[in-house]
């Protein structure tokens, strides 16, 4: 009776000492003898003490990288500035920790280099008008790369894309060029047809002589709403000789 309370004691304590508790948002790797021997799932776990098992964590959940700024020259060798957000979450606790020394170094470096890679074969408008393309572009070409360390790339966003002050200028002179030009073709339409309904009006005046008289009346109201104005209005040469007659 004298030694089974000390020894349920060193039970209970070596016991103790192989109690793990792993949250819902992680996964548990156990590494037996320096060998992969199983994975935990979340809860209440019990491994080998003694450093005989050694457990490490993954976090399941999504992570957010951001990718620093980078120099990229374009296809038509202009330079910018490029940053994005890179979203992924491990899906295989086991390549994560045993293909790559530190997924999350490693996932962020990748990226740097495949947002130079992939941006820098394509020109700077498709940069500036294809964006979502290009998400997409990134976004395949990543997770093709981190599949094998039991990583999926959910998402790659291209943040910002900062141009040089001589292109922002450039551009700028572009658009107003091609804003002056819209103007143009616009008015040059409407003179257009504007003379195709002067051309109809007057052939329907020539069917109708009397018609550019009913003109002129309709035109004195408009004419005589300004205060200051002269109005010399023509008369046919008919309505005088019929004035003359009457006259004698």
């Amino acid at each position: 009776m004298y030694f089974s309370v000390p020894l349920l004691i060193v039970i209970i304590a070596i016991v103790a000492t192989g109690i793990r508790i792993i949250n819902q948002y992680e996964e548990g790797v156990i590494f037996r003898l320096g060998r992969v021997a199983k994975s935990l799932k979340p809860g209440l776990n019990v491994i080998v003490p003694f450093g005989i098992d050694r457990l490490v964590k993954v976090d399941l959940r999504t992570v957010t990288i951001d990718v620093p700024r980078q120099e990229v020259i374009t296809r038509d060798n202009v330079p910018v500035m490029v940053d994005a957000v890179i979203y992924f979450n491990v899906f295989d606790p086991v390549l994560a920790t045993t293909k790559v020394f530190n997924f999350m170094q490693s996932t962020t470096l990748l990226g740097q280099t495949t947002l130079r890679a992939i941006l820098g074969q394509h020109e700077l408008d498709e940069m500036l008008t294809r964006r979502s393309e290009l998400n997409t572009l990134l976004r395949e070409q990543l997770d093709r790369e981190t599949d094998g360390w039991g990583i999926k790339v959910t998402m790659v966003e291209v943040k910002n894309v900062e141009l040089p002050d001589t292109m922002k200028r450039a551009m700028a002179k572009q658009a107003e060029a091609e804003r002056e030009r819209r103007a143009k073709v616009i008015a040059a339409e409407g003179e257009l047809q504007a003379s195709e309904k002067l051309s109809m009006a007057a052939a329907v005046i020539a069917q109708q002589p009397i018609a550019i008289q009913l003109r002129y009346l309709q035109i004195l109201p408009e004419i005589a709403a300004e205060n200051n104005s002269t109005i010399i209005f023509p008369v046919p040469m008919e309505l005088t000789r019929f004035l003359e007659k009457l006259g004698k």
